[in-house]
């Protein structure tokens, strides 16, 4: 993959509403990532959600903020990227595939929606590399802007590329990311942390 750093400044995860681009209903998402429940309880006393992605029978990968907060046990948070390993019992007989994503390169995205609870997707392509630095995020840590659509409770999903193999984690959205050098601002992107950042750390902390 090319290592594009970055087309787009600092991206600074400025949650505001509930979701960008399109999502919709999915069947699939079932298949692919799991609900996770933080101990934050809502005005009905159920608890705010996340999403995980399944990678063993022992352990799931999701997004740290979303381990921070989640009922299942923390086994490992990285580094400088909003991502956790949890431990999680998993119906799983085939392990997934992780691979690089390329710019231009077309996605699928997989979670749940905080809104409705459901299973949901969305498809787009990745548009670019940034930086991103938040609570969770510290440099080097880098991002994938992409136009698929996120809403919340999608963070810890599962970002697919089209051979199936796993591309990255969900971890938010911003409204703008601009450009440097004068370039055309991308505006309403998801963003995810690509499997280049995590690679050697996955492979560490499930081995």
């Amino acid at each position: 993959m090319k290592r594009i750093m970055p087309l787009a400044a600092l991206a600074l995860l400025t949650l505001t509403g509930c979701s960008v681009g399109k999502y919709e209903y999915s069947s699939e998402a079932l298949k692919r990532v799991d609900m996770n429940f933080t101990g934050i309880p809502t005005v009905l006393g159920i608890g705010s959600l996340g999403t995980s992605i399944p990678i063993t029978p022992e352990y799931s990968l999701t997004a740290a903020h979303v381990a921070k907060l989640s009922v299942q046990r923390v086994k490992a948070y990285h580094p400088y990227c909003d991502l956790a390993i949890i431990y999680h019992k998993n119906d799983i007989k085939t392990l997934p595939k992780f691979r690089e994503g390329d710019i231009g390169a077309p996605v699928k995205m997989y979670g749940y929606s905080f809104i409705t609870a459901m299973p949901v997707e969305s498809s787009g392509i990745n548009l670019a590399l940034t930086g991103i630095r938040n609570e969770w995020n510290k440099r080097p840590c880098v991002a994938m802007a992409s136009n698929a659509g996120v809403v919340k409770g999608m963070s810890g999903g599962a970002v697919y590329n089209g051979d199936d193999t796993i591309g990255g984690v969900i971890v938010g959205f911003t409204n703008e990311i601009k450009r440097h050098k004068a370039g055309v601002p991308l505006k309403d992107v998801s963003l995810y942390i690509p499997y280049q950042d995590f690679k050697e750390w996955l492979q560490k902390t499930t081995s």
